[in-house]
């Protein structure tokens, strides 16, 4: 008997031994190196793997069909002699595991993008991503963390024992110099700096006007044109494009040579700036990059704080006061597409009197309920169709045929990935961290759950009321019809996208309808254009994205003429 009880323990160990070794494994260890920083940290640590040897994993996270692995966990108070692994229990996109990576060959790189803390005028304690110049692109943003890329093995029985050490550091990025034409300017924001409690800066990028020496009577109007991190003045050069540029490939517009085609938009930019009967402006790009993104959205917002207020009466007469502008409502301009056209149509509707008329392309869901394809006031779940049967997915980007990159849920999934709490700087984060009311733990309230979609209509309604633009519109017309009539221009391509043509259709049946007073603006479509169509029927979105520090102007200066005061300055800017 004890011979048998023995033959079955040695049998049972064996099987148990076989079976360990048959049990797939995954774990990767990080730790950072104490060369590189000695304090502890706060942040998203995010681990990445890529089969594509182009380029560092860090550099190949996206929403597209080439998007290579990310995963990603909080750290708090992570110390330099402490290990963090990756295993299969943390969250991933497009795999929600690790344990579903395919077996292959990948490069693996870690990063950490370092949160510090903020104590908000609300009373509440936040940890989020400071932006430190790069214009919140944790890829590259100065003093994260990062490892050198190295080659693992994924086997069909997973993978174990792989350390990574961060041991490399984004260093600092420099500051554009000021030249005869653009000036570099930063205004300390007391409002943003209450709120935020620390000192924060806006930024700004001036284009002068020809003989702005010259001329130091002269007053000037002022174009403000809003969108995404500016790290300079772009599309402005005062030399023909660079004979020794080697001409590269653009993806997105099927176009050879398309950075050569970018200079010889800019030269042909500042030629136009200096011809004779051009008229003289001061053109202002701002830099108001958040936490949260890479600009504010230009309005007052619960977690984000009084970026509109601070933009419109901190930092624009601050530069009308330094480069001799009107510094009056008439001769003030928006303009911008996508997070810029929003901005453009925001800002005139939320300052109807600071500003005599917007620009706005491509803009960003200017109706909830076409929040690209979602209703948020009566869908129920924003990642899937409703359907009894039948699970299918949102889209969320098309070409201009109607062929699918992505999805809702897969977007928001890479969010997820990248920061909690809409810490992502992405795209769905940041209107979020824009029009949603504030949480009791400091960070903005989900407009629908992360990982399933599903939609919370409490925070839907206050969207609503204050960020839906079209409802405010209707709403408050009464009140505002007066002070926006004949501003308002929206430009959108039929097949943009994101399916923002869907809420334009929305805003232009609500516009066409009023009356006491008529709107008197326009609102016009791009047949079978993509995102950025902004106006022009004769060029395509490559040429026509290079061009809007010019193609308003002649209505600008219609508008000008229709509807400056009795008495205003519209000579001393107008010299040849």
């Amino acid at each position: 008997m004890r011979k048998i009880l023995f033959i079955l323990a040695v049998v049972g160990f064996i099987m148990g031994c076989e079976q360990s070794k048959l049990e797939p494994k995954y774990s990767i260890k990080v730790s950072y190196s104490a060369e590189v920083d000695s304090l502890a940290k706060d942040g998203r640590l995010l681990l990445m793997l890529s089969t594509d040897d182009s380029d560092e994993p860090r550099f190949q996270i996206n929403d597209g069909l080439n998007t290579q692995l990310i995963f990603g966990v909080n750290v708090e108070n992570w110390a330099k002699d402490s290990v963090l692994t990756f295993d299969e229990s943390v969250f991933g996109y497009p795999y929600e595991s690790l344990k579903d990576v395919p077996p292959g060959e990948y490069n693996v790189q870690a990063l950490l993008n370092v949160y510090e803390t903020f104590n908000l005028s609300t009373g509440h304690t936040v940890k989020l991503p400071m932006d430190n110049g790069e214009g919140q692109q944790w890829q590259k943003s100065p003093g994260n963390l990062y490892s050198k890329p190295f080659k693992i093995r994924v086997a069909s029985n997973g993978f174990e024992n792989v350390s990574v050490e961060l041991d490399q550091v984004i260093p600092p990025i420099e500051e554009p110099e000021d030249t005869k034409w653009i000036k570099h300017i930063k205004v300390k924001s007391e409002n943003l700096s209450e709120f935020w409690g620390r000192d924060i800066f806006l930024g700004a990028h001036v284009l002068l006007p020809k003989g702005f020496e010259e001329h130091p009577e002269a007053k000037y109007p002022l174009m403000v044109f809003h969108g995404h991190f500016p790290s300079d003045f772009g599309g402005f050069r005062t030399t023909p494009p660079d004979p020794k540029m080697k001409p590269e490939y653009s993806e997105r517009f099927s176009l050879d040579g398309y950075n050569i085609i970018q200079q010889q938009e800019a030269y042909d930019f500042y030629k136009r700036w200096n011809e004779p009967d051009f008229p003289r402006f001061i053109v202002l790009q701002i830099q108001h990059p958040t936490p949260y993104y890479d600009d504010s959205y230009a309005v007052n917002s619960a977690s984000q704080g009084p970026y509109g207020d601070a933009i419109t009466y901190e930092l624009i007469p601050e530069i009308e006061k330094r480069f001799r502008g009107m510094g009056e409502g008439w001769s003030r301009f928006l303009y911008g597409g996508s997070t810029g056209g929003w901005e453009a149509l925001a800002v005139q509707v939320k300052y109807p009197n600071e500003y005599n008329g917007c620009f706005a392309a491509c803009p960003d869901p200017i109706d909830f309920r076409a929040y690209t394809l979602t209703n948020i006031y009566k869908d129920k779940n924003a990642y899937y169709y409703p359907s009894e049967h039948k699970k299918l997915e949102v889209p969320s980007h098309r070409n201009y045929l109607g062929q699918i990159q992505s999805t809702l849920r897969q977007g928001n999934h890479l969010e997820l990935v990248l920061g909690d709490k809409s810490r992502s700087g992405q795209q769905w984060d940041i209107w979020e961290a824009t029009y949603s009311p504030q949480g009791k733990d400091g960070y903005p309230q989900r407009i629908w759950d992360k990982k399933t979609g599903e939609i919370d209509h409490k925070v839907a309604e206050y969207w609503k009321e204050n960020f839906d633009l079209r409802h405010i519109l209707e709403r408050d017309w009464d009140k505002l019809g007066e002070n926006l009539k004949g501003k308002i221009h929206i430009y959108c391509g039929d097949m943009d996208n994101y399916y923002l043509n869907n809420a334009v259709y929305l805003m232009e049946d609500f516009l066409e309808s009023t009356t006491d007073p008529y709107y008197e603006g326009e609102v016009k479509y791009g047949d079978r254009d993509e995102h950025c169509w902004n106006g022009d029927p004769d060029q395509p979105n490559a040429i026509t994205r290079l061009r809007y520090n010019t193609m308003y102007v002649p209505k600008i200066i219609e508008r000008i003429e229709k509807t400056a005061p009795k008495g205003a300055d519209l000579t001393s800017w107008r010299y040849k």
